[in-house]
């Protein structure tokens, strides 16, 4: 059993000893945590709303029931979205002007899995001040239960048309251009809630033809949820032979978008930004962000467009709030996350889905040939255990004095940019481990670079 305590939420295998798993006393502690926390920071006298969506995994219902109840309990009210995607979900706590959410989703993580993610009265997620505050009331339990004249109402609404609506509605979304191609657009929602609103979304673009691949939201994932090359092998074996112009896939909750080519083969979960952004840095003049861990590729299109890209510490509340700080008018992570500010500012796979439609069809080109028109990177990902009494942290300043000649980034760990690859080292917060991720040119060379800092990191520890 695992139970992860984090600034952005909770997140845990279900079942277990409370403590050790995500029971439901746990669930019970942390939501009448973050409602006490919403409460501190409420607008006004009005009764506190919160917005509930959850994604269809199995434990969603018995989650969603202690949730919303502990809500009603503390004295809130809950508008109820039932099954929605996470970016659904925001949206719905804007349009509401509720004082926040809770979207009830383990993202990619496999079925046993479960989690609360926590939004704020903007829509997005608590930054590190706020969640710790959270954390710290949980831990304390120094919240109190509403009285029985005081409890909450709880009603239910579907966001879905108006989240597609939303959509439809973005200046650079281009309906009649995506119409005129006669597009056949598979997606493979992993039996998650995408396979309610994704489908639904091609159809209002106006797509010819939707192949439904995995769009039963019955939370039975037909493989690992996680949109990564490993696991799309057999997907992308059916996509070859389907005749399609396009696959698009997406994790449980709908927020990272993986894309597959016409042939099969894939366009690469980092390139969803970068595509993205090709096509809103065409129309629009701005700069752009991604989080430290992401590809290269992304600051040669932004250059190439003549504005500026500006890297962020990982996590989504960290690139929004560097996109905030840089007007940047596209941002992102590179595991598919898409986070368009004329929309909202939080990663929205159907605001990818849509520009990369348009950017497609405007295009005049195949999957495969817009994926040429970009440079090629590719990512290794590593770690090195060491042991509970190095000291991580000096290993890591002494890793930044050995390269203080490139151009090196401390804002998360340790990012060392050399002319055409970098490497990036982060440690972990709860195990002795440091993390490296090296892009390179080549697959080969980015193994070898990543090596390379491992045999750095093993010199300067002496093992």
């Amino acid at each position: 059993m695992a139970l992860i305590k984090s600034i952005s939420g909770i997140r845990g295998t279900i079942g277990g000893l409370p403590g050790e798993g995500l029971t439901p006393l746990d669930l019970v502690k942390f939501t009448a945590a973050y409602l006490t926390w919403a409460k501190s920071n409420q607008k006004g006298s009005k009764k506190i709303k919160i917005v509930v969506g959850r994604d269809a995994r199995i434990s969603g219902v018995m989650v969603d029931a202690l949730v919303s109840g502990t809500l009603l309990g503390m004295g809130a009210d809950v508008v109820n979205l039932g099954l929605a995607s996470t970016p659904t979900t925001e949206l719905a706590v804007l349009a509401e002007k509720a004082d926040g959410g809770i979207i009830l989703t383990a993202s990619h993580n496999p079925k046993q899995w479960n989690a609360l993610k926590l939004l704020n009265s903007d829509g997005e997620f608590l930054n590190d001040q706020e969640g710790k505050i959270v954390l710290a009331i949980a831990q304390n339990e120094s919240f109190e239960f509403a009285t029985v004249d005081n409890l909450g109402a709880q009603t239910f609404s579907d966001y879905t048309q108006y989240h597609i609506q939303h959509v439809l509605d973005l200046a650079l979304v281009d309906i009649e251009a995506i119409k005129k191609k006669k597009f056949k657009v598979a997606v493979d929602a992993v039996n998650s809630v995408g396979g309610i609103i994704v489908p639904q979304l091609l159809k209002a673009l106006g797509v010819a033809e939707v192949l439904e691949l995995n769009c039963t939201p019955d939370g039975h994932f037909p493989h690992n949820p996680e949109p990564i090359p490993e696991n799309l092998i057999e997907v992308s074996a059916t996509i070859a032979k389907a005749n399609v112009d396009v696959c698009f896939v997406v994790d449980p909750d709908v927020d990272r978008l993986a894309i597959i080519n016409e042939d099969g083969t894939l366009f690469n979960e980092e390139y969803t930004l970068v595509a993205v952004a090709d096509y809103v840095l065409s129309n629009s003049k701005g700069n752009t962000v991604s989080n430290l861990s992401s590809s290269r590729a992304l600051r040669d299109i932004t250059e190439r467009h003549g504005a500026t890209y500006n890297p962020s510490a990982v996590g989504e509340v960290n690139v929004t709030t560097m996109m905030k700080n840089t007007n940047a008018v596209i941002g992102g992570e590179g595991n598919g996350g898409v986070i368009y500010p004329m929309s909202h500012y939080g990663r929205d796979s159907m605001v990818g889905i849509a520009l990369f439609l348009t950017h497609l069809a405007k295009s005049g080109l195949k999957c495969t040939q817009l994926r040429a028109t970009y440079p090629d990177y590719f990512i290794s990902k590593n770690k090195i255990e060491l042991t509970p009494t190095i000291n991580v942290d000096d290993i890591l300043l002494q890793v930044q004095a050995r390269f203080k000649h490139e151009e090196v980034n401390t804002v998360d760990g340790v990012k060392i940019d050399f002319d055409k690859e970098w490497v990036h080292l982060r440690k972990s917060n709860t195990e002795p481990i440091i993390r490296i991720y090296a892009e390179s040119r080549s697959m080969e060379r980015a193994d070898a670079l990543a090596e390379e800092m491992i045999g750095v990191i093993k010199q300067i520890a002496g093992l």
